[in-house]
Order: C-alpha cells, then sequence, then structure tokens
C-alpha cells in the first residue's frame, strides 16, 4: 500500500471524478426505509446495515455487522501507515419516521432532486454523512495517509440505547486519535462550521387524572374538573408570560458570539405572519445556551369522535432540551418537581421518563481543529468557518469524550438552514454536499500533515 499524499488539486479531481457514484449510492441508500422505532419493519435496518457494509467494503476495509441488542451497527476498518494518526468516522443509517405522508411533495423514500436539492427521508440526516466518509476515502483511494475507523450506528434517531454497550465491547478495534462526527450541519448555505456545544434532552410523559371515568359534561360541567382542561393548565405554568422557562432548577445561560437574523429565522422555519418568538435575548442564546420545554405529543380523544363527556385522564409528551452546564437527572428532578407542584385542582401528576442524554461542550482548540478550519476554508472557496451551537441534542457525543479522553472531537455535518431534518420534505444541497465530500477528503490529509509536523 502506499501512502504518497494526495494534492489539493489532486483531492478536488477525484472528488468531482466521484460525486455521481456518490450521489448514485446515497439514492440507493435513501430508498431504504430504515427505521429503528418500535412498530416498523426492522428488516429495513437491517438491509440498510448491509448496504452501508458494502459500501466501506468497496473502499478496502474490513468490514463487521455488529450488534449489542439494538439495531445493527457497520465498523468498518483500513489501518494507519506508519506514523500516522488514526481518524474515527462517524456518521448513522437509521432513519425518521416520515409523519404525515401527505405533507411530502414526493414519495419520502424515492430520491427527487428539485432546484439543486436532493430530496427524501435521510438524504440530508445522516445517510449523506456515511456518504461523505466514503467520498473522502475514495478520492484517496490506496494513498490514504490516516489510519480509518467508520463508526456507522443504526439507531441513533431511536436514541443510541446500545451504542455504549458496542463502545465499551469494540473499544480497542475502534480506538481513534481523532474523531469526526458527522451528524450536525453548516451555518448557511456557502459558510461552514464547527460545532461546538449541544443541549442536552429529557424526553418524558405527563399523565393528569381528575376522574376514576367519564362522566356527562353538561351535568357535572362546571363543578368537576376535566384533566384535558387540568393538563393545558399545567402545561401553560412551564413558561413565564415572555416565553422563557419557569422552571427552577434549570440551568440558563449566555455567550453566543454570533446572532440568528430574524427574518431569516422566520423564513427558514416558516413562521407564520403575527406570530412571535419565544423568550427573551439573543436568538442563539435562546437556542443555544437556554433551555427549552415543548409539547410534542397529546393524547386525548380525536374531535372527530369526542363524546360531550369530562375526559377522565389525559396525557402529553415533553421534550425539554437542557443548556450546557446542566445534568440530565437534576433537570428531570427539577422538572418534576415543578409539575407535581403546580397541579390544578389537586390533580394526579404522574411523569415517565422515557429517555434522556448530556449538554456538550467542546474546546476547539488546537492542531486538529485548526486543520479542520483550513479544509473549511478551502473546501468553500476561502469563506471564515463558524463556531456554533446546536439546539437540538447529541448526547453520545458525551460517551465519546468519557470513553477517548484524548480523541479530539470534530462535530461536522452536510446539512444547512433548509434542510428540514425530521420534518417533511427532508433534503440535501447537493453543492454543499460536494464542498463537504472535498472539505473530509482535506481534512484527512491536513490532520496526517499536522501529526507529521510534531
Amino acid at each position: 500500500m502506499t501512502t504518497t499524499t494526495r494534492t489539493e488539486a489532486e483531492l478536488r479531481a477525484a472528488i468531482e471524478r466521484e460525486m455521481p457514484g456518490v450521489r448514485a449510492d446515497l439514492e440507493r441508500l435513501v430508498r431504504i426505509p430504515g427505521i429503528a422505532f418500535d412498530g416498523f419493519d426492522h428488516s429495513q435496518v437491517e438491509r440498510s446495515a448491509e448496504a452501508v457494509a458494502e459500501l466501506l467494503r468497496g473502499c478496502s476495509l474490513d468490514v463487521r455487522v455488529v450488534r449489542s441488542g439494538g439495531q445493527p451497527a457497520v465498523i468498518g476498518k483500513r489501518p494507519a501507515p506508519p506514523g500516522a494518526p488514526t481518524v474515527m468516522l462517524y456518521a448513522h443509517h437509521d432513519v425518521q419516521p416520515v409523519g404525515d405522508p401527505s405533507l411530502w411533495q414526493s414519495d419520502p423514500f424515492e430520491p427527487v432532486e428539485r432546484d439543486g436539492r436532493l430530496y427524501g427521508r435521510g438524504a440530508a440526516d445522516d445517510k449523506a454523512g456515511i456518504l461523505a466518509h466514503v467520498a473522502a476515502l475514495r478520492a484517496f483511494g490506496d494513498a490514504l495517509p490516516v489510519g480509518v475507523v467508520l463508526f456507522i450506528e443504526g439507531e441513533e434517531e431511536y436514541g443510541s440505547d446500545s451504542l455504549e454497550r458496542l463502545l465499551v465491547e469494540y473499544r480497542d478495534e475502534i480506538a481513534a486519535d481523532v474523531i469526526v462526527i458527522a451528524d450536525s450541519g453548516n451555518w448557511d448555505i456557502g459558510v461552514p462550521a464547527l460545532t461546538t456545544s449541544l443541549r442536552g434532552i429529557v424526553n418524558c410523559f405527563v399523565e393528569v387524572r381528575t376522574l376514576a371515568q367519564a362522566v356527562h359534561s353538561g351535568m357535572f360541567g362546571g363543578g368537576v374538573p376535566d384533566a384535558l382542561t387540568t393538563l393545558c393548565q399545567l402545561l401553560a405554568t412551564l413558561h413565564d408570560p415572555a416565553g422563557d422557562v419557569a422552571v427552577e432548577g434549570l440551568v440558563s445561560g449566555a455567550g453566543a458570539t454570533v446572532d440568528y437574523p430574524e427574518e431569516r429565522l422566520r423564513a427558514e422555519v416558516g413562521m407564520l405572519d403575527g406570530v412571535s418568538f419565544l423568550g427573551t435575548g439573543r436568538l442563539t442564546d435562546r437556542f443555544w445556551n437556554k433551555p427549552a420545554i415543548s409539547v410534542i405529543g397529546l393524547d386525548a380523544p380525536p374531535t372527530a369522535e369526542a363524546p360531550n363527556a369530562l375526559v377522565p385522564s389525559a396525557r402529553a409528551k415533553l421534550s425539554v432540551r437542557l443548556a450546557p452546564g446542566d445534568q440530565a437527572a437534576s433537570a428531570y428532578a427539577a422538572l418534576v418537581e415543578h409539575l407535581r407542584k403546580h397541579a390544578p385542582f389537586g390533580a394526579t401528576v404522574t411523569v415517565t421518563r422515557e429517555h434522556d442524554g448530556e449538554p456538550c461542550v467542546i474546546d476547539a482548540s488546537g492542531p486538529v481543529y485548526d486543520a479542520a478550519r483550513a479544509a473549511f476554508r478551502t473546501a468553500w472557496d476561502g469563506a471564515e468557518p463558524v463556531d456554533m451551537g446546536v439546539g437540538g441534542s447529541i448526547p453520545f457525543i458525551e460517551t465519546f469524550r468519557r470513553m477517548f479522553p484524548e480523541a479530539a472531537i470534530l462535530v461536522t455535518g452536510v446539512e444547512d438552514p433548509h434542510a428540514q431534518a425530521h420534518g417533511p420534505n427532508e433534503s440535501l444541497h447537493l453543492g454543499e454536499f460536494a464542498r463537504v465530500c472535498l472539505a473530509e477528503a482535506l481534512l484527512l490529509a491536513k490532520v496526517a500533515e499536522a501529526k507529521a509536523a510534531g
């Protein structure tokens, strides 16, 4: 095996040459509905893992499909040349459910290009992350200047329940000097970014009960509280009049160095005219450095089938995002205390935790991060990369940090503000995707150079 370093011009030419095949392979992956959630056909997750394994074997990696009580992950490995570092490249092959199919402009699992974007579930999150890794490996061929371990998870969207067991079991096999997690995004189209902080998460169910059974709303309404009205009043206590989270004990911070232009944000998320923002402070601090509580589901009688009766019990699902510096266990305890303290009319309140994950802050300084920023500048034709936070959660990053404390962790990704990850009409900007692929190839070269320079 030769380890001759590819020049920047050679890598640009190689990525350009490989992109048609990379896109075709991405489209093949998008056609596999690999959803790890309960109630879905998990044989499709198996198909997805095997398809990823085939891609990695095509890059001359030693490949294994592994599991530890959950969905299949794929590990592909090529040893480092003498004296060179090893880089772990992470992505995940499972995807979110599609939700209401009527909200999609095209079949979620049939990739379609419109206006320079590739539409389909998983096109951005995170099958493009897998193919960015593959593109970089293909660009080098046999001249890869670093060792690589590809770790492609199969249940990230469902909470990564078996990930830590896999990391423990295969720790020696996947240990690396640098870890690249391709599951985030960039600041804007044309502006690359490193993600340096992420919020944590606590998902839970809140059930309110006021009656042993439903009773006539005419005969007893006005004196007997129904559970749905009671639940609505309880949920309203989670925010103050300005929209800031009102749960005592949750950490709240500030310090974002960039701000989100309001008009850009309104356009990107589709806010309706006249709707105001929640909370106070910089928008980026509200998304990155403060807690957020959202009601993301409600169990109650459907309106078309609702009888004239007082509802005896009602249940909501809460998504609680935790600011950096908070801890999932103490945050959950504070939330439970708040909900029980504020229960209207003496209603019975039951809180059940679904899953949680810790927030994360990364010190993005040092030669590896300098190499990443240099690679971004080159791939984006001189654009200065942004260090940004993300309001979403990737809880396993803290697991990687704990298990590989000496490794530099780079959180990158293919998404842009219009990607609609997790929503209908998810899409990938194809021009940005090509830049991401080039940036990763350049990064591998620059990491090798940084190691050689001492």
